[in-house]
């Protein structure tokens, strides 16, 4: 004689087989969830620093092909000159993980400064602040 399970018995999880695997999911989310967010920040930031690092790179061969002066825009790094040579190989000036324009200074004759500045204001878009990433200090300490 074979025993047949009632239909109820068939069906589906229990309350009780649904509460732990809730609680199992709930208990990795708070393990995971911060680690990735941490994962994801520092990777903007260093992507950020990567295009600033390459933008200053092609201000610097710009200035170096034209008796030492920048720019005035960083659209002429992606323009090409008589020659077809671009400086950044994009079609455009890339723009920071945060979707804003990365800010450029020349440098000014006898300023004492004879850099640029290539900079953004990070996630906030606003100036000031610990997220604020700076060609000129961004590989301090």
């Amino acid at each position: 004689m074979q025993i047949v399970p009632s239909r109820r018995a068939r069906r589906g999880f229990t309350l009780a087989e649904m509460m732990v695997v809730i609680v199992i999911i709930g208990l990795l989310a708070t393990l995971v969830v911060p680690n990735v967010m941490e994962k994801f920040f520092t990777a903007t930031h260093e992507k950020a620093k990567a295009d600033i690092t390459q933008i200053v790179s092609a201000l610097n061969e710009f200035a170096i092909r034209n008796n030492g002066k920048y720019p005035d825009s960083l659209e002429a790094l992606v323009t090409p000159d008589e020659h077809g040579h671009k400086y950044l190989q994009s079609s455009k000036v890339p723009k920071d993980p945060w979707k804003n324009e990365y800010m450029y200074e020349a440098p000014v004759p006898g300023s004492g400064t004879p850099e640029p500045r290539v900079f953004t204001y990070g996630p906030d878009g606003q100036a000031g602040g610990s997220d604020d990433i700076d060609s000129k200090t961004m590989n301090d300490g």
